[in-house]
């Protein structure tokens, strides 16, 4: 065990001014701890391709000690030991504390993630603390049924937490994310090991202090960054993790599966890639179907599984929202996340800036109309202009992987059956927005969308009540909501004899 090593990091930029400090350990046992191996990565700014800072990265060693923390305070003080109500309160402090330091947390997402500073602050820590507020809410709550089989017997049911949860995020959203699964999973009464992305792990480390200052107990809550194929291979096959809550990659998720089915069958929950079809129809309401369109495919700079990326437009309206729509991506400011008029920032990193610029390559290739965008914005940092395709067919590339970058796909449809068949040809089934102002229309077709959630008339707003989650190659199991509660309790049936004899 190592003494404690804090960053501290001087933002003097036109939307905050401010010393943030940091810790650049793993978080193990409610200590901040060097790895076993003594690995490190430097983290670069994607605005800037500057290095902000050097963190500890963890491998499996560090994953089954975390692991082994989380079995003995699941054993010794949470779980069944720690009451709803008990979890309840930890749970508001934390939100508590998220909001006392909201500043700090979104210069921290602006300046690892490249997202901006005001949609860090307005959108994402807003989300973070009423996510704790809603499972702090749930933590007591959370209960089964009585149920009388039989005169002569009586049974019901309980809801018990499974054990120690392996969270592995993200680096589009990496704290919102990572409290959309460690909120649900402690309310339960879980306690965690939480893989951060090895790219975005600050917000996850300062995130570190104050689960600390909040007085969760030891080893409780675990937090190691690292590589996906050393220390998120090692929660997949960890014999002594229970559950795996994930979000990323179709890809990667096939790996976590096949991991937790040789390991000691863990249960798992899946939040996956998506190709969400955006469908606008004549009667709909053109310039709010424009302004949630770019909002859909172009915010956090397209790096979100459920970005609109498909748009599919009416022949009556299709003229009049590509110019509409192009003349608004085309005004969109990218830049710096810390202006104060900047909506797009660069992405995340070299690797997905190629991978994007490779797409809008291969539409090309394929016969799509580049119409807008499709070079590098600036010469500095891995920015994307808005890039916006049309005379797209449903085989390209562009219209049938998820590309996590600022390409829009716009394609003609004439009927309602036509333009269902074509959304649903895809592998994924993650969203859906559709836009009009006929309401039996709206249930139609949002009911027959082969998705997991269905916006009519917005897009990309997810609200804390109803679940967030995919059908078919966009995962299994549900966040928020209620649901989600179900990703991380067993139900036991406890039966009682009041009147049988043998």
């Amino acid at each position: 065990m190592a003494s404690e090593s804090t960053y501290t990091y001087q933002f003097d930029t036109a939307v905050y001014k401010g010393a943030v400090t940091f810790p650049t350990q793993l978080f193990i046992n409610g200590e901040f701890v060097d790895p076993v191996n003594k690995g490190t990565i430097d983290l670069i700014n994607p605005a800037t391709c500057k290095d902000i800072a050097r963190v500890s990265v963890g491998d499996c060693e560090d994953i089954e000690l975390a692991a082994q923390a989380a079995r003995a305070a699941f054993k010794e003080h949470w779980g069944l030991k720690a009451p709803g109500a008990a979890r309840s309160k930890l749970l508001h402090k934390l939100a508590d504390l998220v909001d006392a330091n909201t500043d700090q947390i979104a210069a921290l997402e602006a300046l690892n993630v490249g997202k901006t500073f005001h949609a860090a602050k307005a959108q994402d820590l807003p989300i973070t603390s009423s996510v704790l507020r809603y499972y702090a809410g749930w933590a007591d709550k959370i209960q089964g049924k009585s149920i009388q089989t039989t005169p002569d017997k009586i049974g019901f049911t309980r809801h018990q937490p499974i054990g120690v949860v392996g969270v592995i995020v993200p680096w589009n959203f990496p704290l919102s994310t990572l409290i959309m699964k460690l909120a649900p999973a402690l309310a339960c009464g879980n306690t965690i090991v939480a893989k951060p992305s090895e790219f975005t792990p600050l917000s996850a480390l300062f995130l570190c202090t104050l689960i600390r200052e909040a007085g969760f107990p030891r080893g409780v809550v675990n937090i190691v960054p690292g590589y996906g194929d050393t220390a998120g291979q090692a929660v997949g096959e960890s014999m002594i993790i229970d559950k795996v809550a994930f979000t990323g990659s179709t890809l990667t998720g096939r790996k976590i599966m096949e991991a937790a089915a040789k390991s000691n069958l863990k249960k798992i929950s899946l939040e996956l890639g998506g190709k969400s079809p955006s469908i606008i129809f004549d009667d709909a309401d053109i310039d709010q179907a424009v302004k949630w369109a770019i909002n859909g495919i172009f915010m956090n700079q397209g790096e979100l599984c459920i970005a609109g990326s498909r748009i599919y437009v009416q022949a009556g309206i299709y003229d009049d929202f590509l110019q509409k729509f192009t003349e608004t991506a085309q005004c969109l400011s990218v830049g710096d996340p810390f202006s104060p008029d900047t909506f797009q920032g660069p992405q995340i990193s070299e690797r997905q800036f190629e991978r994007v610029m490779g797409y809008i390559k291969s539409g090309q290739e394929d016969g799509a109309t580049l119409r807008l965008g499709g070079e590098r914005h600036g010469t500095e940092g891995y920015f994307i202009q808005p890039t916006v395709f049309t005379e797209c067919t449903p085989n390209m590339k562009i219209v049938q992987e998820e590309i996590f970058g600022p390409v829009a796909a716009i394609m003609k449809f004439s009927a309602e059956e036509e333009v269902i068949e074509q959304a649903n040809n895809t592998t994924y089934g993650l969203a859906c927005s559709v836009y009009t102002k006929d309401i039996d229309r709206a249930m139609r077709v949002a009911s027959n969308i082969e998705a997991g959630t269905a916006w009519v008339n917005f897009t990309n707003w997810p609200d804390l009540g109803l679940p967030v989650g995919g059908f078919k190659q966009s995962g299994a199991g549900k966040d928020l909501g209620e649901d989600a509660l179900e990703n991380y309790t067993n139900v036991k049936a406890v039966h009682i004899n009041i009147g049988i004899k043998i």
